[in-house]
């Protein structure tokens, strides 16, 4: 039985040294992980790109062109994220699922999507929707520039939203390194929901403030109706960043859905 390769998407804003713990104990466990820096995220600590910021789309084409490499190369592919990341997982894999291409005569592809507290719209929606349930005075201030690339502009405020469970200084430290994320990639629709016909597992953070657990069982729920499959849900005492908040659960999650994506197979 061969090891699938993991495909790894951060959230919006962060930048995957940010994860290294958890791609890391993945890769130590004998697989191969493959981290994607998505074009809508700066290049680096609190940065755009001198050119307009890209659209989710883009986010979703990078990603599949790199599980379409992975499964000509015959490789089962999970792709695993955070946050935003869930909108264009569900988007990239448009033709890349395993039945799908098992159907073309095509060896390989995407087996399994694993959402670490994400957003994940119905078709039609986007992220903007999604968000817009919470007032904006209760959301950190972030400024847009003339490319339309956002930055968190008080660290300290949206480390209390995401990561409140750390230290002060150490959740004010982390959000400095965000670089600038697009702002269209919040306002374009998903068009292709890849959880209707992917087995999917969600990583349920009971202490999330910018996605509280109400916030997150809609989405699991809308998934299950969608699909007509039971989601599989594992509950952490963490919060919005559970890689640093509840690290020993969150590790055990993916290496837990890594083995029974492999068992399945």
């Amino acid at each position: 039985m061969s090891k699938p390769s993991i495909i790894f998407v951060p959230g919006s804003y962060v930048l995957l040294p940010a994860y290294q713990n958890l791609l890391d104990a993945i890769s130590g466990a004998g697989y191969e992980v493959h981290g994607i820096h998505p074009p809508t995220i700066g290049p680096r600590s609190r940065q755009g790109r001198d050119r307009p910021a890209p659209s989710m789309y883009d986010d979703a084409a990078v990603i599949a062109q790199e599980a379409e490499k992975l499964a000509e190369q015959g490789k089962d592919v999970i792709l695993m994220g955070h946050s935003y990341a869930g909108i264009p997982m569900s988007q990239s894999t448009k033709g890349l699922g395993k039945d799908q291409r098992k159907a073309q005569g095509k060896p390989g592809g995407v087996v399994h999507l694993a959402f670490i507290s994400c957003l994940v719209p119905a078709i039609g929606q986007l992220a903007g929707t999604l968000l817009s349930r919470f007032p904006n005075d209760k959301r950190p201030h972030v400024s847009i520039d003339e490319n339309g690339w956002m930055l968190m502009e008080d660290p300290a405020a949206t480390a209390e939203m995401i990561c409140q469970k750390l230290p002060p200084r150490e959740g004010e430290a982390f959000v400095r390194d965000f670089a600038k994320h697009s702002a269209q990639s919040f306002g374009n629709e998903l068009t292709y929901a890849g959880y209707k016909d992917i087995p999917v597992s969600y990583l349920f953070c009971e202490e999330d403030k910018a996605g509280p657990p109400d916030f997150q069982r809609d989405m699991i729920a809308m998934i299950e109706e969608a699909s007509g499959r039971e989601v599989d849900v594992t509950s952490v005492k963490g919060d919005h960043c559970p890689h640093l908040s509840a690290e020993k659960g969150t590790i055990d999650w993916a290496l837990n859905v890594v083995k029974k994506a492999q068992m399945s197979q």
